[in-house]
């Protein structure tokens, strides 16, 4: 006997339809809470179809469908995740601190776009030294293709992808080879074309989002909601056997209750970490600078493991590029590259120019870790949102490329690649789309064009989402890691990234014993993290730089020229260099 269940509050008649015959569903008889409604079924396996029927109306997926093998508006698929056979057991889990993060595209990883596809390039990430990989979005989309920030069914895998046995296979792929998974799952918004409303009061109007109808957090229902939502995570985490969720724009989560729902998620994260003896984490993005977010439940934090730092990625784009448009304007100062680097946050309190008002929260430094904070030179959103979804290595020579990575993968906090980044790649990232009704489509495209007009961009230069080969061009190309420049930048990436796990200095947390120092005019910065001195010229003339120590060597350079004559060391332009000083106190051989 099988029980299906749905919370329908408004329905006067609920019923279940299970392959091609109905079932009259009783309200409230699961004990589940009002509005629920229930009914048992006997014979059903594991891939039967179903779905339900509101007041006779037409067949509808389950709010909670765990596959939607049909598409979106298909029905509803029963699963057995029991079924599955895990080979993890002794995985406990990927913890953040010392971590570094890949952040994949399933659909553009590989040329095939599928889950069993990715599997074959784990090697390489094993091979590049990373410790986690981050999924972006899986939920069921519409259409094949898309960025997955469109979910429209929250608890099944995109069938094009390979379902969800496709995703078991990946993850326990990952682990096997040591690698932690991170999945990004939408909880402020649910795709165009959703049918949710029909079954209760999940979005308000008593709040807005910039992509739709606000999730219903704290108005009456709000209740189920929650749990609709916080049940959703915990399914990822336990059923899936993922290591932890990235929040996509949580500063959008419109809730005015007293325990928030980021705490309340934080919490019940925190209960099936303990149930299942492993390492779960949760990791926000968000537009506030706020550290509450990271602050823990007992010091009057939210308790979530981290969240993003765009205003590092916008210090260390803004220094390398000289880009200034748009929320750039506030960056790209040594002052700003070094404020971010010690402090965390560049609007923290101060002014903002792009907002026209003062931003941000001072993070304290001499109680929250660093690695709370995840730093990064790209992300999905930082190249896909331009105009022509270019990447930094197809605006500025390999050179700059080469330092800015070095400063992120010798920085405080918790680095993290966008796939391709690690050789240079120079392949667009595009934004693309594949919407099934033909007004969403119509209405991307021309809200896509009309957006960049207003920056100055040609209409013509700005793919149409729709377009197929908006999506193909946006996959990268596996061949590029063979051949120069990009071979280099793959040995520079590797180097790095190896030196960050050899050096206690480069994974040490405490912000307090980070410092730096700059020269706005010459357009140098260097750091010092214990016997450490990271250092970037991006000046047009050679720098000499005073150690404060006597060098003992050069750990890591991105080019050549770079020199250590006693407590000096000598940097040509562009170029980023780790250099070991000797403990006080001691001599030079």
């Amino acid at each position: 006997m099988t029980t299906f269940s749905v919370w329908a509050p408004a329905a006067a008649r609920v019923e279940a339809e299970v392959a091609g015959r109905r079932y009259p569903m009783t309200r409230d008889a699961s004990g589940s809470g009002p509005g629920w409604w229930s009914a048992d079924v006997p014979d059903v396996a594991a891939g039967t179809d179903y779905g339900f029927r509101l007041d006779d109306g037409e067949l509808l997926p389950d709010p909670r469908s765990p596959r939607q093998a049909l598409g979106i508006n298909g029905p509803s698929r029963s699963y057995d995740h029991s079924a599955f056979s895990w080979t993890d057991r002794g995985w406990r889990g990927g913890p953040l601190p010392g971590t570094v993060v890949y952040e994949l595209h399933t659909g553009t990883f590989t040329p095939e776009g599928t889950f069993d596809a990715a599997i074959g390039r784990l090697d390489h990430l094993g091979q590049l030294g990373v410790q986690t990989v981050e999924l972006m979005p899986v939920a069921a989309f519409p259409g094949r293709h898309g960025w997955g920030y469109d979910g429209i069914n929250l608890w099944a895998v995109h069938e094009p992808y390979g379902g969800p046995d496709g995703l078991k296979r990946f993850v326990d792929a990952c682990h096997a080879r040591g690698l932690a998974v991170l999945l990004d799952v939408v909880y402020n918004h649910v795709g165009i074309g959703n049918r949710l409303a029909d079954f209760g009061p999940y979005f308000t109007t008593a709040h807005t989002t910039p992509w739709g109808p606000a999730v219903n957090l704290d108005q009456p229902g709000s209740d189920e909601v929650r749990a609709f939502l916080i049940g959703n995570a915990l399914m990822w985490l336990r059923d899936y056997h993922l290591d932890g969720l990235r929040l996509d724009a949580v500063h959008a989560l419109e809730d005015h209750r007293a325990l928030h729902f980021l705490e309340e998620l934080a919490a019940e994260v925190q209960a099936l970490a303990a149930l299942l003896n492993r390492e779960l984490v949760l990791v926000a993005e968000s537009d506030a600078n706020d550290p509450r977010l990271v602050t823990s439940r007992e010091a009057g934090g939210y308790g979530l493991t981290g969240q993003w730092s765009d205003d590092f990625h916008h210090t260390v784009y803004a220094a390398i590029t000289g880009e200034r448009q748009g929320y750039y304007c506030d960056f790209g100062s040594m002052a700003a590259l070094a404020k971010t680097y010690t402090k965390v946050f560049f609007h923290d309190g101060t002014w903002s120019s792009f907002r026209g008002r003062t931003h941000g929260r001072q993070v304290d430094v001499l109680r929250i870790p660093a690695y709370r904070f995840l730093g990064y030179l790209q992300d999905h959103d930082q190249i896909g949102n331009r105009a022509t979804g270019d990447r930094i290595a197809a605006a500025v020579p390999s050179d700059l490329v080469k330092v800015g990575a070095g400063l992120v993968l010798t920085g405080p906090y918790t680095p993290m690649l966008f796939m391709g980044e690690e050789w240079g790649a120079d392949t667009p990232w595009q934004y693309f789309t594949d919407h099934i009704e033909p007004w969403l489509a119509e209405a991307v495209a021309k809200g896509r064009k009309a957006e960049f007009a207003g920056y100055g961009w040609d209409a013509a230069d700005v793919p149409n989402p729709q377009d197929e080969a908006t999506f193909l061009r946006s996959k990268l190309d596996w061949a590029q890691p063979d051949r120069e420049p990009y071979r280099d930048i793959l040995t520079w990436y590797r180097e790095l990234i190896a030196l960050r796990r050899a050096r206690p200095e480069l994974t040490d947390p405490r912000l307090d014993r980070v410092s730096a120092d700059y020269d706005e005019e010459a357009r140098w910065i260097m750091v010092r993290r214990g016997r450490l001195r990271i250092a970037a010229n991006l000046g047009p003339e050679p720098v000499r730089l005073a150690l404060g120590q006597p060098g003992a060597g050069v750990l890591a350079a991105s080019g050549p020229g770079v020199a250590v004559q006693q407590d000096t060391a000598t940097l040509p332009p562009a170029t980023f260099a780790v250099i070991e000083t000797r403990a006080p106190g001691t001599r030079g051989a």
